[in-house]
């Protein structure tokens, strides 16, 4: 998109959303930072229609004085946002409909905060020092909560009442709000250590998490509006909260499913919540499990046959045979999410597992993306198992260990990859490098390349490094040198991405670029009778979920056992049969967040795509644009990007 473009979808979002944190631009549009002091400069200076709060967040403020209002449009018409041509960008042009942003219907993963025994705490402080003490415990948690995208609806006094899910959308909210619950039970240690030192009190906390529908949006008057939640899953979230023991998470059933595999937890049994109709099972989390990814917890329960990718098996296949005759290869697999790109990588992984070969695996992360060189970090701390309770001597003499195997000079590599661990060197042993911070990074990524090639000369290397589209700025940089070494090595250089991730590097002999395309309708059905072990399904059922599924494996695996699991079918003999009426198959809750986060990210285009659901799977253009009431200009555009983004045909 041009800047233009990205400065009016902001503009939309800002008065839509009335506080939206500069990160969360960043992974929304895909910008950098000149995108970012642009858009502050146009909306905060130029235009004076926001301000910036603490560098981190930028918030609305709407006309103030020194611009012009002029009239809004009727509010059921979006007009025609400016062209790129347009010199500036008008407040009045950007106004949209108040039925489309009033209110929406959406999945939310809700968590409550709260303070133990704050009465009592209250007794023992000054009020002084307890304003103090509760926004220390509220930054520690904001902190944590903002690290993992998390909106802070509410302070309570000494609560919190958090979304995952809202304002935008992240396949994984239910991970991502458990991952802050352990999070600030971690940080919230820290927090002790100081006020013990400083007032000698030790703070305990309770969270609840629950996960469910809710219609969120603006409630409140023109004197002071909130984002709010309402529905039945933040009552139950509260109530949750209150049946957690001091600094642990609990979570309700939902929200367990959601994470199962990821984490570790423990059932509380069974609970009857005040105003709630029927008991909830709870969960205590207790720790996480391990698992970096889908494939990590479906390989638990046991994986379904692979279907209809045997030309793409067999091209992987045929590049592993030229790396190990030393003609070094590079496969980028690309793909929507659940389409299987991981799956081809773990049945490559199978293939070489009898093979002498090294293996390198790394996955990039959302959580960590402006993190240099994570997926290398995370790779050689489980290559050289460290574990959290080891002391930093024994970190320091394993990684010695393992570098003087190599044919580099252990007082060079030391200080360069030191760092990259966290670990802080004893400066008789390994004195100080005199670079300068740019070549120290050069060398760095040097010295990894390096490492890599001289395990190729001894035993074929395959270098898996899945999720392109989350990795960090260094470790691409890190990758293009790789690439540059790979005729000479080796060296299998296995990739992944979502559709959107852009490469920087060129076409070249030795790459070869894998889009895998979604499956036909004859293969979503081979997936389907493995699923339900040979069995039939009435022929209606079949037909709606082909219909529902647009071939990606994924989507036909999670709502054909969803459907096993709601009790509209019964086994009888080699076949189900339907107990009722067929009624629309309704998305499963493990498919929502991931459906959601792709339309949040179309944003304009968003409602257009929520016009044409309503109407329904095939829908009218000129019924389209007589619901939508949008000129022809903005709907061909906003259809357009529904089409790029394969939501709309």
């Amino acid at each position: 998109m041009t800047f233009d473009e990205v400065l009016t979808q902001v503009l939309e979002l800002l008065q839509r959303e009335k506080r939206v944190s500069y990160r969360a631009l960043k992974l929304r549009f895909d910008i950098n930072d000149d995108y970012i002091e642009g858009i502050k400069d146009e909306l905060i200076y130029a235009k004076k229609l926001a301000v910036d709060e603490e560098n981190r967040v930028l918030v609305w403020t709407g006309n103030v004085e020194g611009t012009i209002e002029t009239p809004a449009p009727p509010p059921q018409s979006i007009p025609s946002p400016p062209t790129q041509d347009t010199p500036s960008v008008q407040p009045a042009s950007l106004v949209v409909p108040s039925r489309i942003l009033d209110a929406e219907r959406r999945q939310l993963t809700v968590m409550f905060i709260d303070l133990v025994e704050s009465t009592k705490l209250a007794s023992q402080l000054d009020p002084e020092d307890l304003r103090e003490v509760v926004r220390a415990y509220q930054k520690t948690c904001t902190e944590v909560i903002e690290r993992y995208d998390g909106y802070v609806a509410q302070l309570l006094g000494d609560g919190l009442l958090v979304y995952f899910g809202y304002p935008v959308a992240h396949e994984d909210d239910a991970q991502r709000s458990v991952r802050t619950g352990l999070g600030i039970l971690a940080a919230m240690g820290d927090l002790n250590t100081h006020l013990q030192r400083e007032k000698g009190i030790q703070l305990g906390v309770r969270l609840g998490i629950h996960t469910g529908l809710v219609v969120v949006g603006a409630m409140g008057g023109a004197g002071r509006q909130e984002q709010l939640a309402l529905g039945e899953v933040p009552n139950i979230a509260s109530r949750i909260e209150g049946l957690a023991a001091p600094n642990t998470v609990a979570i309700s059933e939902v929200t367990s499913r959601l994470v199962q595999g990821y984490f570790a937890c423990e059932a509380l049994g069974e609970q009857t919540l005040r105003g709630v109709a029927e008991p909830v099972q709870v969960y205590q989390v207790l720790q996480e499990s391990g698992a970096r990814g889908r494939l990590d917890v479906a390989q638990t329960r046991g994986l379904t046959p692979l279907v209809g990718r045997e030309s793409e098996v067999a091209l992987l296949l045929e590049r592993w045979e030229q790396v190990k005759s030393g003609q070094g290869q590079v496969v980028l697999l690309s793909g929507d999410a659940g389409i299987g790109k991981s799956r081809l990588v773990q049945l490559l992984k199978e293939h070489v597992a009898n093979e002498p070969h090294t293996r390198w695996e790394c996955r990039s992360s959302p959580y960590f993306e402006n993190t240099a060189l994570f997926p290398l970090t995370d790779l050689f701390q489980r290559l050289l198992q460290f574990h959290a309770e080891g002391t930093l001597d024994t970190k320091v003499e394993k990684l010695a260990s393992a570098l003087s195997q190599y044919r580099l000079p252990l007082e060079e590599t030391m200080p360069l990859l030191a760092p990259l661990l966290s670990l802080p060197l004893p400066e008789h042993r390994y004195p100080l490098l005199n670079l300068s911070p740019q070549r120290q990074r050069q060398k760095t990524l040097e010295t990894i390349v390096a490492i890599l090639q001289e395990h190729a000369e001894q035993h074929p290397v395959l270098f898996i490094v899945e999720d392109l589209h989350w990795t960090d700025p260094s470790t691409l940089e890190l990758l293009n040198l790789v690439i540059e070494q790979i005729p000479r090595a080796a060296l299998f250089a296995l990739f992944t991405c979502r559709p959107h991730f852009q490469p920087a590097w060129h076409h070249r002999s030795y790459l070869t670029e894998m889009t895998l395309n979604r499956l036909s309708h004859t293969q979503v059905e081979q997936i389907i009778h493995r699923i339900i072990d040979g069995k039939t399904f009435p022929a209606a059922v079949l037909q709606q979920i082909i219909t529902k599924t647009d071939g990606v494996p994924l989507f036909v695996e999670e709502i054909t056992k969803s459907l096993l699991e709601s009790g509209q079918l019964k086994a009888v003999d080699g076949h189900y049969e339907l107990t009722g009426s067929l009624r629309a198959l309704m998305i499963p809750a493990t498919l929502q967040d991931a459906l959601m986060a792709r339309l949040d990210r179309l944003v304009t285009a968003k409602a257009v795509a929520q016009y044409a659901a309503v109407i329904g799977r095939q829908f009218a253009y000129d019924l389209l644009s007589t619901v939508s009431q949008l000129d022809e200009s903005t709907l061909q555009r906003e259809l357009g990007r529904l089409v790029e983004a394969e939501i709309v045909y």
